[in-house]
């Protein structure tokens, strides 16, 4: 374990920089309203997104003499319009990157649009985080299937380099994931593949479900003395959604959680346990039916699997009989074949069952009406 708080004061003086610009750079006038937010969030006015919760880790990393590099299809703006790491001035068409600017004995900051050929791209930065390992080395797909073009770089060296050469790395596969009806190619970052993949703690599989969590996972991975790869899938709708935002103590205090306990329920008599957007749709169900006997348990890392932490979760509920493993993915994909044994293990003979979409051949439906009423029938 190591330190990933970041103090108030270490946090405000990073959301000065990403929210600066030279004199006379103009300033995309939506953008701007968006920077002026971020500020907000960085001097605890307003709580924070995915994007500062991000920008909050590079900047505080670069300023502890950690490099940080970023590449990907569409990474310096965000695929989601969330990351705005590189502003350009809106008469000029000038470049200004702010993460270079956080310090003057700063390490450096680089980041790239890469080319659409993602065995180039993966197989590139795996051997800079080889070659660099001091380095904290992103890159992230524009959605998470586009990792699929990068499977044979995956398989042979990301999962495998460790067990078959001894060589260590530590490369973050940052991989949008989530069910927004917004069809098969654009949903789905193939969980299971990478769940397939993972054994002798050859790899870390994580999927933050809230700001501040995404924050201490980079913050961890950059200082962490040992190097094994990360692969994260990250949201697209939870980028900006209030219920994934956290508070800046959120940031100041703790630490990367592998399992999100539910604090508002005391005494249980049902369990679900899920990972990602799904949370905290299944939260505001609970919500509006007033359930009071339903834990919610985020699995926050799939792998290594938090065996300890999930036996205390399930000792804290022992009226609940039953324990429910909740995706959006269909039966044959999805964390569900990986981590129900496990929960079944730790089940103390609870009955365990699971709520997903049938098994099928796409990821995903390419109707948004018919995701619509799937989303509602699984809730």
């Amino acid at each position: 374990e190591v330190e990933t708080a970041v103090s108030a004061e270490e946090l405000a003086e990073v959301g000065k920089v990403i929210r600066s610009a030279p004199k006379g750079f103009t300033i995309h006038p939506k953008l701007d309203k968006y920077l002026e937010q971020r500020l907000e969030m960085s001097l605890g006015k307003r709580a924070i997104d995915y994007g500062t919760a991000e920008a909050l880790a590079f900047g505080s990393l670069l300023r502890q003499g950690t490099p940080v590099r970023l590449a990907g299809q569409d990474c310096r703006r965000g695929t989601f319009s969330h990351r705005h790491s590189t502003l350009y001035d809106y008469k000029t068409g000038e470049a200004y990157v702010p993460l270079q600017h956080v310090s003057a004995k700063q390490a450096a900051f680089n980041v790239y649009d890469s080319v659409l050929s993602e065995a180039a791209a993966v197989g590139f930065e795996y051997g800079y985080s080889r070659d660099y390992p001091e380095t904290l080395v992103c890159w992230e797909a524009q959605f998470g299937d586009f990792a699929n073009g990068a499977q044979i770089i995956i398989d042979q060296f990301i999962s495998a380099g460790e067990d078959k050469w001894g060589l260590l790395s530590g490369l973050v596969m940052l991989l949008p994931h989530g069910y927004e009806g917004q069809g098969p190619e654009h949903t789905s970052a193939r969980i299971e593949r990478y769940l397939q993949l993972a054994g002798e703690d050859n790899m870390q599989i994580c999927q933050p479900s809230t700001a501040g969590q995404y924050f201490h996972l980079l913050r961890r991975q950059a200082l962490q003395s040992w190097r094994k790869p990360l692969i994260v899938f990250t949201p697209k709708s939870m980028l900006r959604a209030a219920a994934a935002c956290s508070q800046l103590s959120d940031l100041t205090q703790g630490k990367f959680q592998n399992l999100m306990p539910d604090s508002a329920v005391t005494d249980a008599t049902r369990i679900l346990l899920c990972s990602g957007k799904i949370a905290h749709e299944l939260t505001a169900e609970r919500q509006k039916r007033k359930d009071t006997t339903t834990a919610i348990l985020r699995l926050e890392q799939m792998y290594p699997f938090p065996e300890e932490e999930l036996q205390a979760e399930l000792a804290r509920h022992p009226n609940a009989s039953t324990i429910i493993w909740v995706q959006e993915e269909p039966a044959n994909m999805g964390p569900l074949f990986f981590v129900r044994p496990i929960i079944e293990r730790l089940a103390s003979g609870r009955k365990v069952t699971t709520v997903r979409r049938s098994a099928s051949g796409s990821p995903a439906t390419g109707s948004a009406a018919a995701h619509a009423l799937e989303q509602q029938a699984l809730l």
